[in-house]
């Protein structure tokens, strides 16, 4: 499940063999397919649609029985905008055109920034601001995690009953599940470490953490409270003292430390949410190994 829309599921699929992972297309959710078929129940069948991003978008609206296209003089009834790291000016221009006339919009994503080889760069959501600066309006529905639609049309496509969501930042994959009512799990394999974890607001803490993937095959006990700061687990003793989150013993496990850190952090910021919780002693200490 994935926001991004530049990648059609097959190139999806293709990439995760490479890396070992035995996906088909069909296995793939992305952003594009969520976009395409919000744009779908909008627009009468075979309508035309101005793409403003890649061949992820233009073959989900393909599979929806729509017709894209990359101009405003196309008469396009929707516009659909979604990453593609080719996307120029004259894309942007061409959206904005068509949105002047009110027709809908739906983005793939409001992601700011997208990580690269080089470094953070603009995302789709920067794309999008600068679209709606000059078409004087903002997209009717964005597909794209934390909102529904993905999620929607993941669980839709899998006629799954109980979802679990796993992801590695908290602002997209996390806030998404706790949106749509799922539960979740945060690894700590990407984006998000455990100062942000510790700080997270309430509608962006998962159900479960771990360090690594290994934590889908783990059981997952609750931290519990010795007092009215102090959390342990595993041997791992944590508290919260003067507004510093405090390790105070070690135990074997290091998913039962990160489990028991969440818990006292979260105790902390919900008894005070005025708090600024120090965490910056945690350093020389956190590391899965």
């Amino acid at each position: 499940v994935t926001n991004n829309a530049a990648r059609p599921p097959g190139v999806v699929a293709r990439h995760l063999k490479e890396l070992g992972v035995d996906a088909d297309p069909g296995d793939v959710v992305t952003s594009a397919q969520a976009a395409a078929h919000e744009v779908a129940r909008r627009v009468p069948a075979k309508s035309r649609v101005l793409v403003v991003g890649g061949e992820g978008l233009y073959e989900a609206l393909r599979d929806e029985g729509l017709e894209p296209v990359d101009s405003a003089a196309a008469d396009p009834s929707a516009v659909v905008q979604g990453f593609h790291p080719g996307i120029g000016w004259a894309a942007l221009a061409e959206g904005a055109y068509a949105l002047r006339r009110g027709i809908p919009w739906v983005a793939s994503n409001l992601d700011l920034t997208i990580p690269t080889s080089g470094g953070i760069a603009p995302g789709n959501g920067t794309l999008v601001n600068a679209v709606a600066a000059a078409a004087g309006r903002r997209p009717d529905v964005v597909a794209g995690k934390p909102f529904r639609p993905l999620f929607d049309e993941t669980v839709r496509r899998i006629s799954s009953r109980r979802p679990l969501v796993v992801g590695d930042r908290l602002d997209t994959d996390i806030e998404g599940a706790v949106t749509c009512g799922a539960d979740s799990l945060l690894v700590m394999t990407g984006v998000t470490d455990v100062h942000i974890m510790c700080h997270a607001p309430s509608n962006q803490r998962p159900d479960y953490v771990a360090w690594t993937m290994t934590g889908l095959f783990a059981q997952h006990a609750c931290p519990e409270m010795d007092g009215d700061a102090t959390w342990t687990m595993g041997g791992w003793v944590v508290a919260v003292d003067a507004g510093t989150l405090v390790v105070r013993h070690r135990g074997a496990d290091a998913d039962d430390g990160l489990r028991t850190v969440a818990a006292a952090a979260w105790h902390a910021l919900d008894e005070d949410g005025d708090r600024q919780l120090d965490t910056s002693g945690l350093d020389p200490l956190w590391s899965p190994r």
